[in-house]
C-alpha cells in the first residue's frame, strides 16, 4: 500500500489494488491509530483517530480532494497513485 503523503507524524496511504471496494477512500495512520476516510465526503468511515490529528487529516483531504479522486482512479486501474503535497 503506497504512502501518498506524510505530515505531523500522520501517514496517508491508498491501496494499490484494482477493484478496491467503494466508496473512494484512503487509509490514515498515526501511532497505534488508524482510520479510513471517504474522499467524497471527507468523513471518517471506519476506525478512530485523535481529535487534533483527525481535524488535520480532514482539512488536508478537503484541500486535495481532486488529487485524491485522481489517485483513486489510478489505483482502480491497477496503476500506482501519485504523491500528494503534505499539509504545511
Amino acid at each position: 500500500m503506497p504512502t501518498i503523503s506524510m505530515f505531523y507524524g500522520i501517514i496517508i496511504r491508498m491501496y494499490f489494488a484494482p477493484k478496491e471496494h467503494p466508496p473512494p477512500h484512503f487509509h490514515v495512520y498515526y501511532g497505534e491509530y488508524k482510520a479510513t476516510i471517504d474522499i467524497r465526503t471527507c468523513e471518517v468511515i471506519q476506525g478512530d483517530f485523535p481529535t487534533k490529528q483527525k481535524r488535520l487529516v480532514l482539512a488536508w483531504a478537503e484541500l486535495h480532494q481532486d488529487e485524491l479522486m485522481a489517485d483513486w482512479q489510478l489505483v482502480m486501474n491497477g496503476e500506482e497513485p501519485f504523491k500528494i503535497q503534505p499539509l504545511q
